[in-house]
């Protein structure tokens, strides 16, 4: 018998922790099986990394996204997820409610006006389906079973499954916490370690003062750091470096390591430089290169690294020493710019201790595991989303 106190708790089949793009997929996919599904949240509104993604208009998936598009420590594990709800099938989604939408390059795809719109699409879906979502409501997980029991705005839950779909530690402003990680270590389940990726770089003082008066300058590059080789921009911040190059090679940078740039990826350096000493030999080093790299770029490469002279002038062993400093450019990160203002958290909770297929706990019957909070961490460029989209459907078809 309850006490007087204490008020029977509302049973749901389904309880969602965290109302983002896995969450509320997840909430859709369960919903539409005829689940009674409650979606949870401590923040204000639902899908706050959607609305500030792609500049506020969402990359919502990517064409090309493959498993190879993934960091993990277990690179096989998104593969089952990631076949069974593919980018055609959120596009599909995206285009049944009318929502107009770009390729902006290497298979990223955006919308034309908002980011509300894909949260417009997943509140209508939920709706659709019957799922509940409930924001400014932190829960408290009291005991697991099935069924598990919460507490959460001051009301008693109990439900059959219990989904963790809380995301990671990137951008705390946003409402991020550690709460998934915390959960799944109270479990005594692994957790890959944890830090933060899609990420730009910090140089030290000495090194920054080297390019003060180049933020804001782009360029068209060859990056990495470790890893994969990455052709996109890189952007000089008052900070130190940006731009999707320097993201994309973050996640696979360790401290102590340094980034290998090359600033003329399509071009062959030395030959064009020798070709130019003899059909243009009174031109400047300086003017030879502006031609190729923003102005006020190579006057700093040349203050810093170079000596302008007439191509005349310019010995082999200098065009050798400007091929270095341009195409075999390394810069030494002092650190990265943290989780204030990371895309995502690389690690979390090993993928050993999940089922590929429903993305349940194997020591947990129950209770599951999606999204950000899971070792699953994709390029930059929609393929977080679709991580998101995909592993949050695969849960919800079997919650």
């Amino acid at each position: 018998m309850p006490s007087a106190s204490r008020s029977p708790p509302v049973h749901v089949d389904v309880v969602i922790i965290g109302a983002g793009a896995a969450g509320l997929m997840c909430a859709i996919t369960a919903g539409q099986r005829g689940r009674k599904v409650l979606v949870l949240d401590h923040a204000n509104k639902v899908g706050k990394k959607i609305l500030m993604s792609g500049g506020g208009r969402c990359n919502f998936t990517n064409m090309y996204s493959e498993p190879e598009n993934f960091l993990s420590a277990n690179p096989h594990f998104c593969k089952s997820a990631l076949s069974r709800y593919t980018p055609w099938d959120f596009i599909a989604l995206v285009e049944k409610h009318g929502i107009p939408y770009h390729e902006k390059k290497l298979g990223q795809l955006f919308c034309d006006r908002s980011s509300k719109d894909i949260v417009g699409l997943l509140l209508s879906e939920c709706r659709a389906a019957g799922a509940e979502v409930r924001t400014h409501t932190p829960v408290e997980i009291e005991q697991l079973g099935p069924p598990h029991r919460l507490h959460a705005g001051g009301q008693h839950l109990r439900c059959d499954s219990l989904v963790i779909a809380t995301g990671g530690y990137s951008i705390p402003r946003m409402g991020a916490t550690g709460f998934g990680f915390d959960f799944a270590s109270s479990l005594d389940m692994k957790i890959q370690p944890t830090r933060a990726a899609l990420v730009p770089f910090v140089l030290e003082d000495r090194k920054l003062k080297q390019f003060d008066g180049l933020a804001g300058v782009a360029v068209d590059t060859l990056s990495q750091a470790g890893g994969p080789a990455f052709r996109e921009n890189i952007l000089f911040t008052h900070r130190g470096l940006s731009g999707p190059a320097i993201l994309q090679v973050s996640s696979y940078w360790q401290p102590g390591q340094p980034v290998a740039i090359d600033l003329l990826p399509t071009l062959d350096l030395g030959e064009h430089l020798r070709k130019l000493r003899r059909d243009r030999p009174r031109t400047q080093l300086r003017t030879a290169l502006g031609e190729l790299l923003p102005k006020s770029l190579v006057q700093r490469w040349c203050e810093l690294w170079l000596e302008d002279r007439p191509l005349a002038e310019i010995s082999d062993q200098a065009i050798a020493d400007c091929v270095a400093a341009l195409k075999h450019w390394q810069v030494w990160p002092s650190d990265t710019e943290g989780y204030r203002t990371a895309e995502v958290t690389l690690g979390g909770v090993d993928t050993s201790a999940l089922s590929s297929r429903t993305m349940e706990a194997r020591a947990h019957p129950g209770v599951f595991f999606i999204g950000e909070v899971v070792d699953v961490t994709g390029h930059l460029g929609g393929h977080n989303f679709q991580w998101a989209w995909a592993s949050g459907h695969a849960a919800g078809g079997t919650v």
